[in-house]
């Protein structure tokens, strides 16, 4: 006897709706795309208790009558693939499985009117089960409502999470969704109560970043690069942050493609190759990038959730968003954030202040020593022993503006656009001034980026100056990865590093750059395989060789402690005005900050 049978209808649709039906938001997602392919311009969203006991979706399209009714709770039914073309889909859905799929798991009821029909219709899915179509009052468009969502799979439900949680997703994918059609409003409820607010726009182009703002805030408005560019036939744009302006996590970057939001790791890993010159491995940027690329290029038929995609050309894609996101980066993206100084000065602002008939805080043993060993005050037999070393010997030698290394520079103050060198505080920060702002350098994070740039102009012109190891270094490597390495050697030649195999599970290194003097090359060789596994195929060598380069520049950089004359500050602030991206550092620390001068008088009360 067959042990081998058929499911049944109501089974293989309930296994469908765990592919297409995650939790509340997923169900969310595929309902609001169905409106806007009905050619809604406001979509009003309604949940309970996270999207477990409600969820209404409420829009203006162009509605159902009563026979698309009944056959759009029918699985694979679809009024969006006319010609059975999935290498040309231009519509959001096109599968016909999301309404059945929750109808499945839930209850369903659905409303409809078209705009020219005499009345609306309506029909009810319970756990799959339809009930007759009946007559319903309402104005055209689509109501659909879900109540006790996985009540039909009592298992789901224990996989959901806190209400509030559910509730976040919801209202991440509404912002999703949003973002990318600032013609629609679109407007969310919970329990009763408004949580978020999206008027609609008339003008695409003006009014994205209008959206942008509504749901990002104005600090990224304010602190954005505009992205529009075409290659061959992709074209990019959108905004993205200034290098400065950066995350702990990735959750604010929304990519899309085709208007259709995605997460994709080819697009990912090309945003973070953009901005690898300028932001630490473990931060990220802002970004909302569009995709527009035609429809026989992508393949979107990849998951029942739509949030995959497949290019048919990986590296056209790839190199066209690398390359855009960079030029606008080095356009643009010189400036540091607004948000520094402002975060600068109101950490400057005084929480409270001291009347002369106060009593001053007295300082304990403990205090007078930290204070006794700060920058302003030092044991005199340290001064003496600083005056006889002044300086230490740098990476890089800062050439001298004036004669007179001890006088100050003779050049008006507002001739340079970081100013004349005042002094150094704490052997740290570079205080400048212009005619009308003060400036604060990081001495470290700034000659960073002056010795970064460097190496990548030495690159360029195979001018790395290599050092012999005395003793060859062997480094014992994983079998599955030595293949990795090898196949980059000539490259890293190239850079200074030269290796050869020993076994199979190992390597010489017989030579490394000149300016990494006594390093550990263990470390070294093992960060660059750390860096080849996590870029894997996605990132080419000269990508790779930025990030090496940047290692480099961080580790061999003037330190924080280091004392410098007026002469060597001035060469300083003057090289960075003549560097690209002086502005930030390779981790996306800013290099200065530029604090107004009427600010800070604020701070004092003069105006």
């Amino acid at each position: 006897m067959s042990i081998i049978r058929a499911l049944s209808p109501i089974t293989i649709s309930r296994i469908a709706a765990g592919e297409v039906v995650e939790r509340p938001a997923s169900a969310i997602k595929e309902l609001i795309e169905n409106s806007l392919d009905a050619g809604a311009t406001e979509i009003n969203i309604s949940v309970e208790a996270g999207g477990r006991n409600l969820i209404l979706i409420q829009d203006n399209g162009c509605g159902m009558d009563k026979d698309d009714l009944d056959l759009c709770v029918e699985r694979h039914t679809t009024s969006k693939l006319m010609d059975d073309d999935l290498l040309n889909i231009s519509s959001f859905g096109f599968r016909g499985e999301a309404l059945p799929s929750i109808a499945s798991v839930s209850r369903l009821t659905v409303k409809s009117r078209t705009k020219h029909s005499e009345g609306a219709w309506c029909i009810t899915v319970a756990a799959g089960e339809k009930t007759p179509i009946m007559p319903a009052m309402m104005n055209h468009g689509t109501i659909v409502e879900v109540r006790d969502l996985f009540y039909a799979t009592p298992a789901r439900l224990k996989f959901l999470r806190t209400e509030r949680t559910e509730l976040q997703q919801i209202h991440e994918i509404v912002k999703r969704i949003a973002l990318v059609n600032p013609q629609v409003k679109f407007s969310l409820n919970a329990d009763g109560k408004n949580i978020a607010r999206y008027e609609a726009s008339e003008d695409l182009v003006d009014n994205r970043l209008n959206r942008i703002s509504q749901i990002l805030g104005n600090e990224f408005a304010e602190n954005s690069i505009n992205v529009d560019i075409q290659r061959e036939q992709i074209k990019l744009s959108g905004y993205i942050s200034l290098p400065t302006y950066n995350r702990g996590t990735s959750n604010d970057i929304y990519l899309y493609i085709n208007g259709r939001t995605v997460k994709d790791k080819i697009l990912q890993t090309a945003l973070r190759i953009a901005y690898q010159d300028f932001i630490s491995s473990d931060r990220f940027p802002v970004a909302v990038l569009f995709l527009d690329i035609p429809n026989e290029y992508v393949d979107v038929n990849v998951h029942p959730a739509k949030t995959e995609v497949r290019f048919r050309d990986i590296p056209l894609v790839r190199n066209a968003v690398i390359s855009g996101l960079k030029n606008a980066i080095f356009e643009k993206g010189q400036k540091t954030s607004s948000t520094i100084a402002e975060d600068t000065l109101r950490y400057m602002k005084p929480h409270s202040s001291l009347s002369m008939n106060q009593q001053a805080p007295s300082f304990s043993s403990n205090s007078y020593k930290s204070y006794n060993n700060s920058s302003f005050s030092r044991p005199k037999s340290e001064e003496i022993k600083l005056a006889n070393h002044f300086f230490e010997p740098s990476a890089q030698n800062f050439h001298s503006h004036t004669e007179n290394n001890n006088a100050p520079d003779e050049q008006p103050a507002n001739s340079y656009p970081l100013g004349a060198a005042v002094c150094q505080l704490h052997e740290t920060y570079i205080i400048s001034q212009t005619e009308n702002k003060i400036i604060i350098t990081d001495q470290h994070a700034a000659h960073e980026r002056l010795i970064y740039e460097k190496l990548k102009q030495d690159i360029l012109n195979e001018e790395i100056e290599k050092q012999r190891l005395l003793i060859p270094e062997i480094i014992e490597i994983d079998e599955y990865n030595i293949d990795k390495i090898l196949a980059i050697k000539e490259d890293l030649a190239k850079l200074g590093l030269n290796i050869t195999k020993c076994t199979d599970k190992s390597i010489i290194v017989h030579e490394i750059p000149h300016i990494l003097g006594d390093c550990n090359v263990q470390k070294l060789v093992r960060n660059i395989i750390d860096d080849l596994l996590e870029f894997d195929s996605q990132i080419n060598f000269s990508e790779l060789l930025n990030h090496i380069l940047a290692t480099y520049a961080c580790h061999h950089s003037i330190r924080s402690g280091r004392r410098m004359n007026i002469t060597e500050m001035n060469s300083l602030l003057r090289e960075m005005e003549g560097t690209p991206h002086s502005g930030q550092c390779n981790h996306g620390r800013p290099t200065y900050i530029e604090l107004k001068l009427s600010d800070i008088e604020k701070l004092f009360g003069r105006s």
